[in-house]
Order: C-alpha cells, then sequence, then structure tokens
C-alpha cells in the first residue's frame, strides 16, 4: 500500500516536460501512458511570467469536459509526493482545478481541468 503523501498526478502537457518537472520537483518524473475519457483538450493562454519561462509556452493545453463522452486525452499518470502535488498547486494558473478523476486504466489520479469561476 501507498504511504499517505503518495500521490498520482496526470499529465497530458507542459507537466511531461523534462525542464518544467527538474524546475519544479527538481527531478525527472517517471510514468504511465494512460486516457482519460469524456475530456477535450483546449488551449489557455498564461500570464505568470515564472510559469512561461518554465515552460517556455505562453499557450498551455487545458483539459475541459467533452459533450462528446467519446473524447479522450492522452497522457502520462506520475507518482509524486504531497510536497510535490504542492508545487504543481502553485505551477497551475487560477484557470485550472485539480479534480480526482478515474481513468481509462481503473487507476485514480489527479488532474488539473477549467476552473469554471
Amino acid at each position: 500500500m501507498k504511504n499517505k503523501s503518495t500521490h498520482f498526478l496526470f499529465s497530458y502537457g507542459t507537466l511531461q516536460l523534462k525542464k518544467v518537472q527538474i524546475e519544479t520537483y527538481g527531478r525527472k518524473l517517471i510514468g504511465k501512458i494512460d486516457t482519460l475519457e469524456g475530456f477535450e483538450i483546449k488551449q489557455q493562454e498564461i500570464l505568470n511570467e515564472n510559469v512561461i519561462t518554465k515552460s517556455g509556452k505562453k499557450f498551455h493545453p487545458i483539459a475541459v469536459p467533452s459533450k462528446n463522452k467519446s473524447d479522450f486525452i492522452d497522457g502520462v499518470i506520475f507518482e509524486i509526493t504531497e510536497n510535490e502535488l504542492l508545487e504543481t498547486d502553485k505551477y497551475e494558473v487560477s484557470a485550472y482545478k485539480r479534480v480526482q478523476k478515474k481513468f481509462k486504466s481503473g487507476n485514480k489520479a489527479w488532474v488539473y481541468i477549467l476552473n469554471k469561476v
């Protein structure tokens, strides 16, 4: 059984980049490919200069619930620590919210999706 301080995080975008992982977590993450069903990718303009510097991108993908249940997003589920999850919360801008979802594999993980304010 996993330690309580261990979390699973699904990434479909910039958190898969080695540079972002090193600058956010101080290490390269190892993960397993998985699929989030019932969501589609849109683009989100990033205004936070620190995030743009880490990712090298002004627009990041953002998961949005789809009306078409056959839509899906491929990505990677990483195993991270409690502190790394908190660092991820700092990295993701307010357009994103963290929710727990079940994936095609049957595994559950945190994922950042559109935050409808």
